[in-house]
């Protein structure tokens, strides 16, 4: 009835949507007796369908919907008050620049004074007659990796190598001093426009500087990552109706940058670099020189944050609500 999805699939037959709109909004008026006699709503949406081959959600449908399908996901634990996520609703944007713009506003909506608040941000839907927009990258906030690095490596992130061609192909120019945390652009696709590429303002994008609150030499490493993690290319499902622009937050997990990111071969794969400095035995996977790497990686990103007060957890399996909104989910750990 709600789910997240990545995958492209066809809009559904007339009977098939009327199925699975039924199985939504008398789950959604079961859960919400205040909203009324489901039968009224049924038969408008049945007489909607059959005119216009789709729907609309009120905004309470939605917002029930989106919170339903981020429960469902995986991506938020049982025990997180997800009934606290913010539900924007953005129905009637369509044109890619709009899209690029409240983007801007979902990241600043949900950074505030660096507790960060769980936010989705839902697009125009798929109907028969017009798609809704699609954000091709898979978190508003990526940077950039680059092929021939004078050492012969990769200078930046190099999971998104592919990405940073493509993207460079499209007309993106990246900047003249190359670095390894050069932001990329947001890829937005409409019906009408096509592909386009958008700079998200340097303002709406807080960056925290990694530092060790014991190692002294590690600030010199120059790393810096983004606060809020977004996931912004997964399609939001709610009662038939396919919504393929629907950006969510929650908090960062502090492996999802100090292993995944940090230490990780596959993205910025400084683990023997932080082990040499921290004079680490590397000549066998046995003496667990990387299983330190991580912890100091770790630590030195929880440090971090916690200076910069902005939020972050230890372990997926630690919640601490804060204390100026209904709830933050923890229900992401980056890709």
């Amino acid at each position: 009835m709600t789910a997240l999805r990545d995958d492209i699939t066809p809009l559904p037959a007339r009977a098939e949507l009327r199925h699975a709109a039924e199985a939504f909004l008398r789950q959604f008026h079961a859960a919400r007796p205040k909203a009324g006699p489901v039968e009224p709503r049924l038969a408008k949406v049945r007489a909607e369908i059959a005119a216009t081959g789709t729907y609309r959600h009120t905004p309470a449908e939605l917002a029930f919907g989106a919170r339903v399908a981020l429960k469902e996901s995986g991506w938020c634990p049982d025990g997180v008050p997800w009934r606290g996520l913010l539900v924007r609703d953005l129905r009637d944007v369509r044109d890619s620049a709009q899209v690029a713009a409240e983007c801007g506003h979902h990241l600043r909506m949900a950074l505030g004074d660096g507790a960060i608040r769980p936010v989705v941000s839902v697009f125009a839907p798929d109907t028969p007659w017009r798609r809704g927009p699609r954000i091709r990258n898979d978190q508003l906030v990526r940077y950039a990796g680059y092929r021939g690095d004078p050492t012969g490596g990769v200078l930046g992130d190099r999971r998104y190598v592919d990405f940073t061609t493509g993207v460079c192909r499209l007309g993106w120019r990246p900047p003249l001093q190359r670095g390894a945390f050069d932001r990329l652009p947001l890829v937005v696709e409409t019906e009408g426009e096509g592909v386009r590429l958008h700079m998200l303002p340097r303002e709406v994008i807080r960056e925290v500087p990694l530092t060790h609150p014991t190692l002294p030499w590690f600030a010199e490493l120059g790393l810096r990552w983004h606060a809020v993690p977004v996931i912004s290319n997964q399609r939001l499902h709610i009662g038939g109706i396919d919504y393929p622009a629907a950006p969510y937050n929650g908090v960062y997990i502090c492996r999802a940058i100090g292993e995944d990111v940090i230490a990780d071969e596959a993205a910025y794969g400084l683990a023997r670099i932080v082990a040499a400095r921290l004079g680490l035995d590397t000549s066998s996977e046995r003496t667990l020189w990387r299983d330190r790497v991580a912890v100091e990686c770790n630590r030195a990103v929880l440090h971090s944050f916690d200076q910069a007060g902005v939020t972050i957890e230890h372990s997926a399996d630690v919640y601490t609500p804060a204390t100026d909104y209904p709830g933050h989910p923890a229900f992401l750990r980056g890709h």
